[in-house]
């Protein structure tokens, strides 16, 4: 046991965390002492840990199978709990498979078997179907966010990849969610729940209500932005099309902005985020697809531009904020005569005539064409701007590099000059373009 612990401190450390939250300690200690075990906890509690940690210590370093499947409901999903576990430099082989992008790619990467797989349940049942590996050997099951993947309707899906499992020993269910009955195809047996839901995490959440004079929000949602001023923000819509209306006013207004729905290609999807968690745009326009699962850090404040239908989706809308130790601040914006849902109890209007100073964009994204794949590290990247480019390191932000391509934040001012020295240079021994990340914002289909 010794070993196991140790091998737990040397991944907390290389993760930069000191300890195990409260729910995470007991969730690990649930997980390798049981068959089935329910993981209940708010959004961006550290779920993805919570199971990670019992589930690497249960993997056969012999074994050339795949030994655990985590299935997830949203591609963004799939990607965050890849890039977690991979951090955790397990030295076990970590894959993420998902609809929205060429199955070749999907092919030459679980070419040679991952450890664990992850994947949405169509993309995954895709490859069971072609069997593309053995699944004899699959023994712990992880249903992440369980209740959405329910809810997006993919039941059928996760019936048939189930039933095509027969060595499973170990499931394991995680919710944002009270309350979700869960079907029997999971053959979940007495399963041990761990409910950190309760805890009072909502209370340091603030919700606002904004009135706007006018049946048409835009002018007020400008007001609310420039009064909040430079801090970073979700902006929630119901439909696609409302996020192209925003956008463009909020374009016109000079506020930088990402879009981010389910009517927008992957990539620009990806690239979306990573412009908003770099800071080279103040504001996420985004539907509820944003509202978790997606890998952001914690927001101060989040807009209902338009309120959800749900109870469900206000409290995941509102989980972006005032998560874990943080205060935050949910605004709803509405006109006059609208009437809340009854969902929405007991809420102060504020005044937002007094705007906030403004300062301007510092940060802008570069596109590496360059990655992981060409053995370039992060170091690399880092030590090419700083050597050929000639820039400080309050100039460089945040890099992320990516298996085929890296994004790298730098000062707005010098962007324009490093793409003139860097393109076509020398990193290890590819050349690469180096090139700013169009700053359009993705429109939906």
């Amino acid at each position: 046991m010794a070993n196991n612990i140790k091998n737990q401190q040397d991944i907390l450390t290389k993760l930069n965390i000191q300890a195990l939250n409260p729910m995470q300690e007991e969730a690990v200690s649930v997980i390798e002492a049981t068959t089935n075990a329910i993981i209940l906890s708010p959004t961006g509690t550290g779920k993805t840990l919570a199971f990670s940690l019992p589930l690497l210590k249960a993997l056969n370093s012999e074994s050339k199978e795949v030994q655990a499947l985590i299935l997830v409901p949203s591609r963004e999903l799939a990607i965050q709990i890849e890039q977690v576990i991979r951090s955790m430099g397990s030295g076990y082989k970590v894959n993420a498979v998902y609809g929205g992008r060429p199955m070749s790619k999907d092919k030459i990467e679980i070419k040679h078997n991952p450890a664990i797989l992850i994947g949405t349940p169509g993309r995954i049942l895709d490859h069971f179907n072609s069997d593309r590996f053995s699944k004899s050997s699959i023994k712990t099951l992880i249903l992440d966010e369980f209740d959405k993947s329910l809810e997006d309707g993919f039941e059928s899906e996760m019936k048939a990849i189930i039933s095509q499992l027969p060595a499973i020993n170990k499931r394991v269910l995680t919710s944002a969610t009270q309350g979700v009955k869960v079907p029997g195809f999971v053959r979940l047996d007495k399963p041990i729940t761990v409910n950190y839901l309760k805890e009072k995490v909502a209370s340091k959440l603030a919700i606002k209500t904004v009135v706007s004079p006018d049946k048409n929000k835009l002018k007020t949602l400008l007001d609310l932005v420039q009064h909040i001023g430079n801090e970073p923000g979700i902006i929630f819509c119901n439909l696609r099309d409302s996020i192209d209306v925003v956008s463009a006013f909020l374009k016109k207004n000079k506020i930088t902005h990402a879009c981010f729905s389910g009517g927008m290609e992957q990539k620009d999807r990806e690239r979306a985020l990573i412009k908003f968690r770099n800071g080279s745009c103040q504001v996420l326009l985004a539907t509820d697809l944003a509202a978790r699962g997606i890998d952001i850090p914690e927001m101060k404040y989040i807009i209902h531009y338009e309120l959800p239908r749900h109870e469900e989706e206000f409290i995941h809308r509102n989980g972006r904020t005032a998560r874990v130790n943080s205060k935050g601040t949910a605004y709803i914006l509405k006109w006059e005569s609208q009437l809340l849902p009854e969902f929405i109890q007991n809420v102060k209007g504020i005044n937002i005539s007094k705007k906030a100073p403004r300062k301007p964009q510092y940060w802008q994204t570069l596109f590496i064409s360059g990655g992981r794949k060409d053995k370039i590290s992060k170091g690399d990247i880092a030590g090419l701007f700083f050597k050929q480019g000639g820039i400080n390191k309050d100039e460089l932000g945040t890099i992320e590099l990516k298996q085929d391509c890296a994004f790298v934040a730098v000062a707005l001012t010098m962007a324009d000059d490093l793409v003139e020295k860097l393109n076509n240079t020398r990193l290890k021994k590819k050349k690469v373009r180096v090139t700013i990340l169009d700053n359009t914002n993705y429109h939906s289909k």
